[in-house]
C-alpha cells in the first residue's frame, strides 16, 4: 500500500480551485489511455460514482471511486472531498482539501492511499513515487485550466 500527499498554493480563490479540481472528466487529461466519467449526471454529491477507465481493449480496467464526503469550501471553511476506491485492481482512497492561503491564494492538499492488488509490498516505494508524480501533474494541470 502506498500513501502519499502533495500540496499546492495557487493564485485562485478557493471556490475556483475547488471547481477546477472536481471536474472529474478532466482528470484523465494527463494520464495516458485514461478516460474519466461520473454518474449520475448533475452536481457531485455523496454517492456520485467516478470511474477512471485506463488501458486499451482487453488490457483496460476500471478504477471506480465513490464520493463519500462532499463539502465545498464556504466562507473561511476549507472544502473536503473523499473518494473511496471500489475497484478490483485499485483500492484505497483519495482526499482533496481546498482552503484559504495567504493573500488571495488557495492551499490545496491531495492525499491518497493506493493499494494495487497484484503488486507485492516491496513495490510500495516506487508506487508512492509514481503516484506523487502522476497526481502532481494532474493537480497542476487542473489548476491551470479555467
Amino acid at each position: 500500500m502506498a500513501v502519499f500527499s502533495l500540496e499546492r498554493t495557487v493564485a485562485l480563490p478557493p471556490d475556483e480551485a475547488w471547481r477546477r479540481l472536481t471536474r472529474w472528466e478532466r482528470h484523465g487529461d494527463t494520464v495516458p489511455l485514461t478516460r474519466v466519467t461520473a454518474e449520475p449526471p448533475g452536481p457531485t454529491r455523496p454517492g456520485t460514482l467516478v470511474v477512471a477507465r485506463t488501458g486499451a481493449g482487453p488490457l483496460a480496467f476500471d478504477d471506480p471511486m465513490e464520493v463519500t464526503l462532499w463539502r465545498p469550501p464556504r466562507g473561511g471553511t476549507p472544502g473536503r472531498c473523499r473518494l473511496d476506491k471500489r475497484g478490483r485492481v485499485v483500492r484505497g482512497w483519495a482526499e482533496i482539501e481546498v482552503g484559504t492561503g495567504l493573500g488571495c491564494r488557495s492551499r490545496v492538499v491531495w492525499r491518497e492511499e493506493l493499494d494495487v492488488g497484484f503488486l507485492p509490498p516491496v513495490l510500495d516505494g516506487p508506487l508512492r513515487r509514481a503516484g506523487r508524480h502522476v497526481f502532481g501533474r494532474t493537480v497542476d494541470h487542473l489548476l491551470r485550466q479555467p
